[in-house]
This record gives C-alpha cells, sequence and structure tokens, in this order.
C-alpha cells in the first residue's frame, strides 16, 4: 500500500511539473515579440469571433499561433469584448500586448479635410466619395449648414453621422460667435450673420482682410446701400457652381435673382457656401472705426479699400492698368537664349 501511495504522488509530482512547464511556457509564448516585420493596419470586421480573428491576424502576419490567440482570450484574467474596426499593428507585438490593443478600442483615425468656403454640394459629394465611410446620405442640408474643418472618423463610420457632426459643429461655432458679438450690427438674426460670414468668405481668402471685408458691408448695410458683391451674383447665376473660367457681364448684373446684389437692396435670401470659423467671426467683429464702401483687387493678391467712389476709382484704375501691363508680358513672344560663351581656352 505505502508503495502505491508512492507512485501516486509522483505522478502528481510529475503532472504538477508537467502543467507548471506548460504554463511558463504558455506564458512565454504569450509575452514573446510576434512575427510582423513592420507596422501594418488590421481590419476586424464586426462580429468576427475569434476563430475568425484568429485567422485574420495569421493571414496577416500578426501571429503565427491561431490556437494560442484563442487561448489567450479565453485565459484573459481582465476579459472585455474585442471593438470592430481597423488597428495599427506596430512589429513584432506579442500576442499579450496585441489581445490588449484590440479590447482597447483605439482604433486607426482618418481625417477629411472640408475646405472653407465650399458649397454643401460640394462638400456632400466629397462624403459621398469617402471610401472608408459606409452608408447612404439621407439628410436634407441646406447651404451654410456645415462647418468646414478637418474631422476625424473611423471605417464604417456612416456618412450620415460625419454630416451631422459638422452640421453641429456649424451651430455650435455660430452660437457662440453670435453671444460676443460686437453691439449694434446691421443683423436681424443669426442667419444673417451666417450669410454675411458666407459672402467674406468668398470675397478674400486673406485672413487680415476678412474684418475689413466685414466693415466695407456692414457700413453699406447702414447706409442703406446695395452690397454689390460679385460672389452673390456669381452663385445667383450659376447656382453654386462658379463661373468656370467666365466673367461675369452686363447681362449678369443686370439678372433678376435675389442673389444679384447689384439689383437686390440688403443681405441676400441665403448663404452662398459654408463660411469657416473665421469668417464667421469676422462677419460678427468688423474692424472697428472702419469707413471704407468699397473694395477692389489690388493686382498683388489683396485688396485696396477706399472710403468713396473717388479713392475707388483711382484703386479701379490702378488695378486695371496693372491688369494691361500682365496681359503685355504674357503677350511678348519668348526671349531666344542667348548664345552661350565661348569655351575657356587653356
Amino acid at each position: 500500500m505505502l508503495s502505491f501511495f508512492r507512485w501516486v504522488l509522483v505522478w502528481i509530482a510529475l503532472l504538477v511539473t508537467v502543467m507548471g512547464g506548460g504554463l511558463l511556457l504558455g506564458h512565454q509564448m504569450l509575452v514573446a515579440s510576434g512575427p510582423l516585420e513592420k507596422t501594418r493596419t488590421v481590419l476586424i470586421p464586426r462580429g468576427a469571433g475569434p476563430a475568425t480573428m484568429a485567422r485574420i491576424l495569421t493571414g496577416e502576419g500578426v501571429i503565427s499561433h491561431p490556437q494560442l490567440f484563442r487561448v489567450a482570450l479565453m485565459v484573459d484574467p481582465n476579459p472585455k469584448p474585442i471593438k470592430a474596426g481597423e488597428y495599427e499593428v506596430p512589429p513584432h507585438i506579442s500576442m499579450s500586448a496585441l489581445v490588449d490593443l484590440l479590447q482597447s478600442g483605439k482604433v486607426v483615425q482618418r481625417r477629411l479635410t472640408i475646405p472653407e468656403g465650399a458649397t454643401t454640394a460640394e462638400i456632400v459629394e466629397l462624403v459621398r466619395k469617402t471610401d472608408a465611410l459606409s452608408g447612404e446620405i439621407t439628410l436634407d442640408l441646406k447651404e451654410g449648414d456645415l462647418l468646414p474643418e478637418t474631422y476625424f472618423y473611423s471605417r464604417d463610420d456612416t456618412r450620415d453621422g460625419v454630416l451631422s457632426r459638422m452640421k453641429e459643429a456649424m451651430e455650435k461655432t455660430l452660437d457662440e460667435a453670435w453671444r460676443k458679438r460686437t453691439a449694434g450690427l446691421p443683423y436681424a438674426s443669426k442667419r444673417d450673420a451666417l450669410i454675411m460670414a458666407s459672402i467674406i468668405e468668398k470675397e478674400t481668402a486673406i485672413a487680415a482682410e476678412r474684418p475689413r471685408v466685414a466693415a466695407v458691408y456692414v457700413n453699406r448695410l447702414r447706409l442703406k446701400m446695395k452690397l454689390e458683391s460679385d460672389p452673390t451674383t456669381i452663385y445667383g447665376v450659376t447656382g453654386g457652381r462658379g463661373m468656370q473660367g467666365k466673367e461675369l457681364t452686363r447681362a449678369d448684373l443686370q439678372s433678376s435673382s435675389p442673389y444679384n446684389t447689384y439689383v437686390v437692396a440688403g443681405i441676400p435670401p441665403g448663404p452662398i457656401c459654408n463660411p469657416g470659423r473665421a469668417a464667421i467671426l469676422a462677419a460678427l467683429s468688423p474692424t472697428s472705426r472702419d469707413r471704407s464702401l468699397y473694395f477692389v483687387a489690388d493686382g498683388q493678391g489683396g485688396h485696396a479699400f477706399a472710403a468713396n467712389v473717388y479713392e475707388h476709382n483711382r484703386n479701379v484704375a490702378r488695378w486695371k492698368e496693372i491688369q494691361k501691363q500682365k496681359q503685355e508680358q504674357a503677350s511678348q513672344p519668348p526671349q531666344p537664349n542667348a548664345p552661350a560663351p565661348p569655351p575657356a581656352k587653356p
């Protein structure tokens, strides 16, 4: 009987030793460096189970032992669900660190930049063509609803969801700017301010000029003068598609469009684009004590401002002269290359 118990104890000891060795070996494999040679983006699809995930990770070269990955999920002392999405997996990541990464939900963040001054139709088309987004666009969006900025998103975020964030950002930005607006501005509502911001956005891309352009239009509104803005007239003529290289004609300036501010007094009926944050702030905080009523291109990429029509006419004449000089230079035939100097004597 004693001999029998000795053999039982020996077998138990051997079993414990083997199990301990197996656990130690398994732990070493879990924390050992993986086979991945360089950073790789891996997509874990929605609804993927352990077997599917193991197969994907093996196929991407992230792990060498799919069964061990499944065991790692089962023996995890703090089990958490793995979240679907794109993950940026670093090289030689261990099995243990891989499980932590997939449970963290730190998926790859993509970015979508919306240019300032884009129309709603242009933004919707840009979002529609973004492959990593999902779903159709069902929102009813109007001109001026969306704030141009850089937005971060993850693969399979919905297009409606991204556009909703743009709309919420515009509403928040406009609300904040309206609360801090300069007193006494000739706007009946936040929408008037948004319309003005869209005009400013289209008139100049120079940050320092936006408050001055805003001052010109605010001064004209106070004096009951027509805005006479080319961008609003262009919007009315083309429906927001732009002139496509053409120039405004006399007929365009006499059109009956409600956006033709050469004919219709006051602020046009709606925004002509989606203005950026800076244009919104300029519309609600124009340059104080600036009495300018006119501005025209200065031929150098900016604008020349004037407080009366006489100064403005001089600025216009100067701009026309600059344009004439540029056209003459462009029409001159290219000068032949000068003859090469003779080779130097030895």
